[in-house]
């Protein structure tokens, strides 16, 4: 092929990729969507010239990078420096992992190369979970959010399992199209028909067995759809929280268990040891003398102030105009009529918006984070998934914040530590009327599935919604408008296998790669030996 040839097929693949993904895509197309980029690999694997590895790199760059920004572009109304390194970023991640694959395939020939390609992939989306340039929003996985009836399985798989059925589909049409094992085309077909169709099936089948949820509460969602740019952090905490109460009067009763407020609802700075004596805490303390049976869920900015010779986390800051040391955390708390308020600090932070990452290097540069809950620097974490639990202890909930709802086994944790529905709390207005509030609800679509979990899905500015535990989206708000969701959820206590055993696909992958690469270099040091042992 000539280069320029290599250069459409790249753009072919990172338009099919952006095709299938965006909201209301043509999802098939994901079946298909990599085969461009493999032909182009291996045109130049196949190719005598020079300067193979640039023309490699420069192709895949610039599939991934299309795809990328084409589908995640919407961040940039957040902050375009934090939109910028996520895309140039994960699109240099997904180009290393070709040009690793490629360096690979020179030493082993036949399906071992597209055993490579597969577990490559999927090591790096694994890996790419827990670090701190974690971007895993176009994980391959996550393009069924949008088909969710195709995937019901997941609550085996998890999102792995999809980035598997997609990879392995691509390479039977690579096959197809390249005349692979041409003596076996109608195997491969039958193979390719069987993969598409089975998944499916099983789907089906379990959407259509009964569900065996039977406890119930009542919920009060509320979605007050505040500005975050002209008004969220610029009008009084205090008026603010009345508006939002005041919404609920209508819908509001006795029968109500959960009252629902999205990610940093309480504007006020609240100092964790000083909680009881903050203003937001206490208007809500007295609206809960009206509804006692009510438990709040609202999101906050907390902060904590070390004491003297505690032990400082990386994120620490200290005080300008005097000694000490405090950590700021975009929270959940839960407040009832025990004494107890519950506080949970978001742990998954958006990198270069709510984090700097790796702040041993970068330690400078991180008061040029941009919070998407009101203060700037990189905010504190906490090591554990805690739950917030009722009064009696009888119900319990996962408080997950905004982003946190994209990962998967970070979210089974919440259900491993007993709650039994999940409370996704976010303000998605930061994006504007974009793709990403869209997708981000639909990504919840899939933690419901993972987990078998209802989902009370609390949005700032839309979309609000119940999520069922088979992935159904009831009561959805409409965007950019103030509305309340009063609604009936089912709770469940049973772990899913996928709860209980995680990414097991993504480490699974992960060890593969590692042997095929041991076994690769081991045939390397093989076949130089034997060249020097020939030329003496």
């Amino acid at each position: 092929m000539k280069t320029y040839q290599l250069f459409l097929l790249s753009i072919l693949s990172a338009l099919l990729l952006t095709f299938a993904w965006l909201p209301n895509g043509f999802t098939p197309l994901i079946f298909i969507a990599l085969v461009p980029i493999l032909m182009v690999e291996d045109a130049v694997f196949k190719s005598p010239q020079k300067y193979k590895t640039i023309v490699l790199f420069a192709c895949t760059y610039l599939c991934f990078f299309t795809w990328n920004i084409l589908t995640t572009w919407w961040i940039k109304n957040a902050s375009f420096a934090g939109a910028a390194m996520a895309i140039i970023s994960n699109a240099l991640l997904m180009t290393i992992v070709f040009l690793f694959y490629h360096k690979i395939k020179k030493r082993l020939s036949g399906y071992w190369s597209q055993l490579i390609f597969i577990s490559f992939w999927i090591t790096f989306e694994f890996l790419h979970l827990d670090w701190d340039l974690t971007w895993t929003w176009l994980t391959l996985g996550n393009v069924f959010a949008e088909n969710h009836n195709w995937v019901q399985w997941y609550e085996y798989t998890g999102v792995f399992g999809g980035s598997l059925w997609v990879l392995i589909a691509n390479c039977i049409v690579f096959n197809l199209v390249s005349g692979y094992k041409a003596q076996n085309i109608k195997k491969q077909i039958l193979a390719l028909c069987l993969l598409i169709i089975f998944p499916l099936i099983i789907s089906y089948a379990i959407i259509t067995s009964a569900s065996t949820l039977n406890k119930k509460v009542n919920v009060l969602i509320v979605q007050p759809n505040i500005d975050p740019y002209n008004e969220k952090f610029v009008s009084g905490a205090e008026q603010q929280l009345e508006k939002m109460l005041q919404l609920t009067d209508n819908k509001i009763d006795t029968t109500i268990d959960y009252l629902i407020f999205p990610e940093t609802a309480i504007t006020e700075n609240l100092w964790e040891s000083e909680l009881e004596q903050a203003t937001s805490i206490k208007l809500l303390r007295k609206f809960l003398t009206n509804y006692p049976k009510v438990k709040i869920v609202i999101g906050a900015s907390t902060a904590k102030l070390y004491q003297l010779n505690e032990k400082l986390s990386s994120t620490a800051r200290k005080f300008k105009d005097g000694e000490g040391y405090y950590d700021t955390f975009n929270s959940a708390i839960q407040i009832d009529t025990s004494k107890i308020i519950q506080v949970y600090h978001k742990s998954k932070l958006v990198p270069g918006v709510e984090k700097m990452p790796f702040p041993f290097i970068f330690k400078y540069f991180e008061k040029f984070a941009i919070n998407l809950g009101g203060a700037s620097g990189s905010l504190g974490e906490q090591k554990e998934r805690s739950v917030f639990f009722s009064p009696n202890n009888s119900i319990k909930l996962a408080p997950v914040v905004c982003y946190e709802s994209v990962y998967g086994e970070y979210v089974s944790e919440y259900i491993k530590n007993g709650a039994q529905f999940i409370t996704i709390i976010t303000n998605d207005g930061w994006w504007g009327d974009t793709p990403g509030y869209k997708q981000h609800l639909k990504y919840g679509v899939l933690r419901a599935i993972e987990t078998r979990r209802y989902i009370a899905r609390s949005a700032n500015t839309g979309i609000s919604c119940i999520i069922t535990d088979r992935g159904e989206i009831e009561h959805a708000t409409k965007w950019w408008t103030p509305e309340i969701i009063k609604a009936e959820i089912k709770l469940n206590t049973l772990f899913t296998f996928y709860t209980r055993y995680g990414d097991y696909i993504g480490r699974a992958a992960m060890y593969l790669t590692f042997i095929l690469t041991v076994y690769s270099w081991l045939l390397l040091l093989k076949l130089k030996r034997k060249k020097n042992s020939e030329q003496h």
